[in-house]
């Protein structure tokens, strides 16, 4: 698949969308359609009897449509930007049933100190990021470890060390990538067992470098897409980390997550306009693969189908979008008419 940069018309757009030159800006933003069709399922997910989840870091859909949280309990950033390295001692994995929300299992207790990414492969294992230990795993389904990358609470830059890392997005022979992250600014690819193969990446604005690169995933073809939070924009490389091209715009707004579906559409979270002051916005996006936003779905606040942070997001098989909600502490679940059928807190 050839990447290419924004530009053109968008038919599925109400308007014209303005040519973009060499992946940045240089027309007026074009008009989004709001989709009117995605709704909240609201009620979802089903938690115990006076529990509300923690901080929700991360989100992910498993192959039989089963949904992961990754929170962090009752435990929150510091304004001190110290990060406490005490393992949470509640459980900060919940596992959902995707149609009904009920929850299945919970694991993850004493293990983590201040959870941030999660992604389910192809093998449906769960990879998790963990900023404050400086470390990056991979389970089982049901919680068995299986890796550990990184040296438990230890900072570095080489290729044994993260710093704050974010997010792993998984090949399909096994190898991984690892944005790496609020302190270090690169992209670190690894073989299937774990060893460090390469990376990417350098302080700054200009092509492939990052101002936290906050989240990483993969379309079919093994390209790989990098949410550049500072830099308010998605940055796209082949397999080998070389650059090809940037998604940016007002209505993309400022992605701290990238998924991408079966059928080749993107879905991004909108965070908001952090690090200045409280969000005038957030939200989620559906664009196509060459950047030209489809539809943007929700704004700042509190109720249903609005965001105060949104972080984390991912689509199942039939195209249920699951986004996190890191300041808001919840998950809400986005379906289109007709594939809402199951009531919520009922067995499928």
């Amino acid at each position: 698949m050839k990447i290419q940069y924004v530009v053109g018309a968008a038919g599925l757009l109400l308007s014209t969308v303005a040519a973009l030159s060499a992946g940045a800006q240089s027309g007026p933003t074009p008009d989004v359609v709001v989709a009117p069709g995605y709704q909240v399922v609201h009620g979802w997910p089903v938690l115990p009897e006076g529990e509300v989840l923690g901080s929700v870091a991360g989100v992910g859909v498993d192959s039989h449509g089963d949904v992961f949280v990754f929170h962090r309990a009752g435990r929150t950033w510091p304004d001190s930007d110290v990060l406490d390295l005490s393992p949470i001692s509640q459980p900060t994995v919940d596992v959902f049933e995707g149609h009904t929300g009920v929850l299945l299992k919970r694991w993850g207790a004493n293990l983590f100190a201040m959870p941030h990414g999660l992604t389910i492969d192809f093998r449906d294992n769960v990879w998790l990021t963990d900023v404050a230990l400086q470390q990056v795993y991979e389970f089982s389904p049901s919680g068995h470890l299986l890796l550990t990358l990184g040296e438990r609470g230890v900072a570095g830059a080489d290729a044994r060390h993260f710093n704050r890392p974010t997010a792993v997005a998984v090949a399909r022979d096994g190898s991984f990538y690892v944005s790496d992250g609020y302190r270090n600014t690169r992209v670190m690819k690894f073989s299937s067992d774990g060893k460090f193969l390469f990376q990417w990446g350098t302080k700054g604005a200009g092509p492939g470098q990052f101002d936290l690169p906050h989240w990483v995933t993969l379309d079919s073809a093994g390209n790989v897409y990098v949410a550049d939070r500072g830099n308010q924009r998605i940055q796209v490389f082949d397999s080998a980390g070389h650059y090809l091209c940037q998604w940016a715009g007002k209505q993309l707004g400022r992605p701290y997550a990238i998924a991408i579906d079966d059928g080749g559409k993107a879905y991004l979270a909108d965070g908001g306009d952090q690090p200045d002051g409280p969000p005038d916005r957030s939200a989620w996006v559906l664009a196509r693969l060459d950047g030209i936003p489809v539809t943007r779905v929700g704004r700042f606040g509190n109720y249903d189908g609005q965001f105060e942070m949104a972080h984390s997001i991912a689509v199942d098989a039939q195209g249920a979008v699951y986004v996190g909600d890191i300041t808001g502490a919840r998950v809400q679940k986005f379906v289109l008419p007709g594939h809402a059928a199951v009531s919520v807190g009922t067995a499928p």
